[in-house]
């Protein structure tokens, strides 16, 4: 290896050092305010790193990764959304766990190292060693709560399902490999491009490959983890699995197909827009029925990354990214809403339950005023309500697919939109309500700390100023695309 290699490789070096830095920290004495601080500061360093792997020449690292502006731009995505769900992990473990919580952050460190790998993955194997250092951590963090019968029982779940999807893709990889004699996507798309259309053991193979990214997304007919999984995990860690860990698998999703164009591959199509369709109708159907909001947000997650394939396929479609660039807009608004939701949970919590059923958060206003707007805030964006960023990624999306003429999917995905506004429109009319003092008397009490108040007040900042001014962000996003 290259110098100019090892610099590429920085941000990942120094983002897998920091939790061995943790380990010999955490052996001459344990402090949970240590094991914070460590990780932020692990972090931070590797974002101040990018700039410096963006300006070494050469994006190529052996056949297995490549480090180029669009997999910097998801590193830095996935580093500032995992200091923003590190920072109000402190206040919610100090309240919830009693055992030893510095490994969480070890946990947390190396599930980050595996979606950064994704994002850069060029070959099988590094999407499948990353893939696998994403998924072990999730087996211990989703369990991490283990007093409680449903942390065990969602960590138990996750971890039967994800081994049960990733024996599907490893034979999906092989199959591929065997029609192709190549594990290296480039390669392999070569191969589609000619043959797609009736080479039934590649197709085939692709399809296999997408239960284990279904899975990971949690998208029709691979979701049922999803609810439990997302009601039985901490808080933040429900925030790392819908941003951070997701955000990883849609990075290697359109890094894989870039230059294939599945609108012209019949079966590919089908398959993809079977999955968008059912994912929109089954996620916001479902959600309609929900009173638990972990279970809700679970749900609508479902429908939103049917959303954002949508945006996928009439990229692919058009050939110059228009889709992937406006999927990738709707990533960073989900991000924002999405963490910021669900550090709210976190903090309508005590000793010894979460704030997850819609009644706990009747009258929300009366009691805590800042923080039902900083919810409603994130309410509107998820439904797409303008001035917020969730607006403009949903605009973004429908300009994709009307773009290539993807009408079904466009008119599917409106009707959707307009379903899920009732049930996030519910959430916020809860918030206001009146309670009277007898009820008020059994709710939970808001527990918000200095750095967990600024951090949701930069989150809705964010959400509203990417709803009135998103042309910053939007720039940058075609310059890592392009």
């Amino acid at each position: 290896m290259t110098a100019n290699d090892w610099l590429k490789l920085m941000p990942l070096i120094i983002l897998a050092a920091t939790p061995l830095v943790m380990m010999l920290a955490i052996s001459v004495k344990r402090s949970h305010v240590i094991a914070v601080v460590l990780s932020v500061i692990g972090l931070l360093v590797s974002f101040i790193a990018v700039p410096a792997a963006y300006s070494a020449s050469g994006d190529q690292i052996g056949k297995l990764l490549i480090i180029d502006k669009y997999a910097l731009f998801y590193f830095v995505l996935m580093f500032w959304a995992t200091i923003a769900i590190i920072i109000p992990s402190y206040q919610y473990l100090e309240m919830r766990f009693k055992g030893n919580r510095e490994e969480y952050y070890l946990l947390m460190l190396t599930a980050t190292l595996g979606s950064a790998v994704l994002a850069a993955s060029t070959h099988f194997v590094s999407f499948f060693l990353g893939l696998e250092i994403l998924s072990v951590s999730l087996y211990a963090l989703i369990a991490y709560l283990r007093q409680t019968n449903e942390g065990i029982e969602a960590g138990f779940k996750y971890l039967i399902l994800a081994a049960v999807s990733s024996a599907f893709l490893i034979f999906g990889m092989a199959l591929v490999f065997a029609k192709t004699g190549s594990m290296e996507f480039g390669a392999i798309i070569a191969f589609l491009k000619e043959k797609s259309n009736y080479d039934l053991i590649a197709v085939g193979g692709v399809a296999l490959m997408m239960v284990g990214f279904g899975f990971k997304l949690a998208v029709v007919p691979f979701h049922m983890w999803s609810p439990d999984v997302y009601e039985g995990a901490p808080a933040p860690v429900t925030a790392f699995i819908a941003s951070v860990s997701k955000g990883g698998i849609l990075a290697l999703l359109f890094r894989f197909f870039g230059d294939f164009n599945i609108v012209q591959s019949k079966p590919l199509f089908a398959i993809f827009a079977v999955i968008a369709i059912l994912s929109m109708f089954g996620g916001n159907l479902l959600a309609l029925l929900q009173t638990n909001i972990k279970r809700l947000l679970a749900y609508s997650s479902i429908a939103h990354f049917g959303y954002i394939l949508v945006a996928f396929m009439a990229g692919n479609a058009q050939q110059n990214f228009k889709g992937v660039e406006a999927a990738t807009f709707y990533i960073v608004s989900y991000f924002i809403t999405i963490i910021g939701a669900f550090i709210i949970v976190g903090l309508i919590s005590s000793e010894e339950r979460e704030g997850m059923e819609l009644k706990e958060y009747r009258g929300l206003y009366w009691r805590h005023p800042w923080l039902s707007v900083a919810l409603s805030a994130m309410m509107f964006s998820l439904a797409g309500i303008p001035l917020t960023s969730g607006f403009i990624a949903k605009y973004y999306i429908l300009s994709s697919g009307i773009s290539v003429k993807l009408w079904t999917l466009v008119i599917i995905l409106i009707i959707n939109s307009a379903l899920g506004v009732y049930y996030y429109l519910r959430v916020t009319v809860e918030m206001f309500s009146n309670v009277n003092e007898e009820e008020k008397a059994g709710l939970l009490k808001p527990n918000v700390g200095i750095f967990s108040g600024l951090l949701l007040a930069l989150l809705t900042v964010a959400l509203v100023w990417l709803g009135v001014f998103p042309t910053g962000l939007i720039a940058s996003i075609q310059a890592a695309m392009f």
